[in-house]
């Protein structure tokens, strides 16, 4: 079931597994260097699918600088083409029409999913740039 909370809101367990699969993929499987936990998850909406007591898809959704942005985007990689990475999008689309409605959208996506992002109707900005040793690239999306 997927689920949307407040910092505040999650459990002491939630926020355990959801910064166990962070750190799981965006540091050890994408061996990468930097501090995955920051100031945003304290005024983020946390929005995550929980399955055999485990989390296994996730990303935070925030306002900043005026638009809404997301972000630590996952699937956990022993649920990888089952459909998760779409459906978790979908969620989010969702969650910043209801909570952040009319506001620009502004990601700045691991240039290894840009197409995943143009899809649904994100437009890359600009030129890539290296963020933790991994390129991306700006998108924006019109508000919702």
């Amino acid at each position: 079931m997927w689920k949307i909370k407040n910092f505040n809101d999650l459990s002491i367990e939630e926020f355990y597994k959801i910064m166990h699969l962070r750190i799981e993929t965006f540091i050890v499987e994408q061996k990468r260097i930097y501090q995955e936990l920051d100031a945003h998850d304290l005024k983020a909406k946390h929005i995550f699918y929980e399955k055999d007591d485990k989390i296994i898809a996730y990303a935070r959704i925030m306002e900043e600088d005026g638009h809404v942005t997301f972000g630590r985007v996952v699937a956990s990689s022993k649920h990888r083409g089952e459909g998760l990475g779409k459906q978790l999008l979908d969620n989010i689309m969702k969650a910043i029409k209801q909570y952040f409605p009319n506001k620009l959208i502004e990601i700045e996506a691991q240039q290894q999913v840009e197409k995943f992002y143009a899809k649904a109707g994100f437009i890359s900005q600009g030129d890539s740039f290296i963020f933790a040793s991994t390129p991306h690239i700006k998108m924006i999306h019109q508000p919702l």
